[in-house]
């Protein structure tokens, strides 16, 4: 590597030393006033309106982003436009979130007095809790850092960098706090593919009773065996009445011609007891956890009344591009 080379990954290096050593100092900063702020959040009827300007305006946007992504209704208002008739767009309802690395934004701080008329609270993250904006709000997160990434400490580095991150703390807090699942994550995503496959359940890509063997328990073995080939899989399930008994596959049919079976023998007398088996409302990367933890390639499928309703096997999942 050049000397001009060197430079450039070195002053790369330093940046993402600094910025990270700075969100990590900021863990003191997460204490029982931030958990007061997040249950206050968690409570909000209204929306919740992030705003700033400049770069901290940028970070207010996707945190307002990511928060409504995540089960927390926001919207991002710019304080310029606010002054403008924005400002209708706040209820006593809502909580606004101030983002100022300085605290002393003009722009913001002429909008505390008619927020404080509308009845909205407001958070202020700010590096400064002495500022005129923490001040005022009704919460205040510190968003300090001791040094930003600019060698001539000058451009927001560091600090935007925590505040993100901050962003992030209070939307992931939200989400556990308010038991948002994956599921709710896919009704916000419809189209996107962002981890799409992830979310799919098991009832969508099985095999339904009709697709695979099923054998009564007084079934002989020849019938099993024939059935299997007919179907065209590895595997027959052994159920009574839909209620499942066992599984009987290749590896059973090994075994049993290991121990002289005798083809008339009634399946019931070889199957496996005691098969793995999923409910079809879970998602299908359940499935693929619960196989590879039991080194097998299929799973019954029941429904919230335990009775079978399918199987799902390692194919199922590779075609479904689940894994």
């Amino acid at each position: 590597m050049n000397d001009i080379k060197q430079i450039i990954t070195d002053s790369a290096k330093k940046v993402l030393e600094i910025e990270s050593i700075e969100i990590n100092n900021a863990q003191k900063f997460i204490d029982e006033n931030f958990a007061d702020i997040i249950i206050k959040l968690s409570e909000c009827s209204g929306r919740i309106i992030l705003s700033g300007m400049g770069k901290s305006g940028h970070i207010a946007g996707k945190i307002a982003s990511t928060l409504s992504s995540t089960g927390s209704p926001a919207f991002f208002m710019h304080p310029g436009e606010a002054s403008h008739g924005d400002l209708g767009m706040i209820t006593h309802d809502d909580i606004v979130i101030f983002l100022s690395n300085s605290g002393e934004s003009d722009e913001i701080y002429n909008l505390i007095p008619s927020i404080k008329r509308i009845g909205a609270s407001i958070v202020a993250i700010t590096s400064n809790e002495k500022s005129e904006i923490a001040k005022y709000a009704d919460h205040h997160i510190s968003s300090k850092v001791s040094t930003e990434a600019c060698p001539l400490g000058l451009a927001p580095t560091a600090s935007s960098a925590l505040m993100l991150a901050i962003g992030d703390a209070i939307a992931i807090s939200l989400l556990q706090l308010k038991g948002f699942t994956a599921e709710d994550f896919l009704k916000s995503h419809p189209g996107g593919a962002l981890g799409k496959n992830k979310f799919i359940k098991i009832k969508e890509v099985m095999r339904s009773v009709n697709e695979v063997p099923v054998v009564n328990p007084g079934d002989s073995l020849k019938q099993t065996i024939k059935l299997i080939t007919e179907k065209k899989v590895g595997y027959a399930v052994v159920a009574d009445k839909l209620k499942y008994l066992g599984i009987f596959t290749d590896g059973d049919l090994r075994r049993s011609i290991l121990q002289e079976a005798s083809i008339s023998d009634e399946i019931s007398k070889w199957m496996s007891t005691n098969p793995f088996f999923i409910n079809e409302h879970n998602l299908a990367t359940s499935a693929a956890e619960l196989m590879e933890k039991n080194k097998i390639s299929s799973l019954v499928v029941v429904d919230n009344r335990d009775n079978l309703v399918g199987v799902i096997n390692f194919q199922d999942l590779l075609i479904n591009k689940v894994i």
